[in-house]
């Protein structure tokens, strides 16, 4: 099978080929079709394996669709570290280079006030790690009304981190 099989979109399949991939992994494979569907996913693969672009690429395409407005993020990405969320974002700036998509990264260590701006610009993008999530949530500098996507990425790992109840 190829990504062109799948049903991404042509901006989301000329960045694909822009980076040298036309044969999805299995993971990508299984889980990209449901994702475009709307259809909720439970993916599990060992690492290296493609998981994120397997949840990117169909939210990509389902992004080009609308606008992004201030404090509401169209989609929601959870993440259990810094270092994990930049990964997803490098991915989103990758993948999206096609798309005038605005991606906004909550991550501790990193300027608050940078991150509000951003928020009330507006989002299609949140990327986050749920203490800087909560963080912005309980002071009010965001809604989650306008999510129509939601990715809990890593869910064992922020199960084991006591993130998740």
């Amino acid at each position: 099978m190829k990504f062109s099989e799948l049903g991404l979109s042509p901006k989301v399949l000329a960045s694909v080929e822009a980076v040298g991939y036309d044969t999805p992994t299995p993971i990508q494979e299984q889980a990209i079709p449901h994702v475009l569907s709307r259809r909720d996913v439970l993916g599990i693969a060992q690492t290296g394996t493609g998981k994120t672009a397997s949840f990117v690429l169909p939210m990509l395409t389902s992004l080009e669709r609308g606008r992004a407005r201030a404090r509401m993020p169209r989609t929601l990405i959870l993440e259990p570290t810094r270092e994990l969320a930049a990964q997803v974002e490098e991915n989103f700036n990758r993948y999206g280079a096609n798309h005038k998509l605005t991606v906004a990264l909550l991550i501790g260590g990193v300027s608050f006030d940078d991150q509000l701006r951003k928020l009330d610009r507006g989002a299609d993008v949140l990327i986050a790690t749920p203490g800087r999530l909560l963080d912005h949530f309980g002071r009010g500098n965001l809604l989650l009304n306008g999510v129509e996507i939601l990715v809990i990425d890593e869910a064992d790992r922020m199960l084991d981190m006591g993130f998740i109840p």
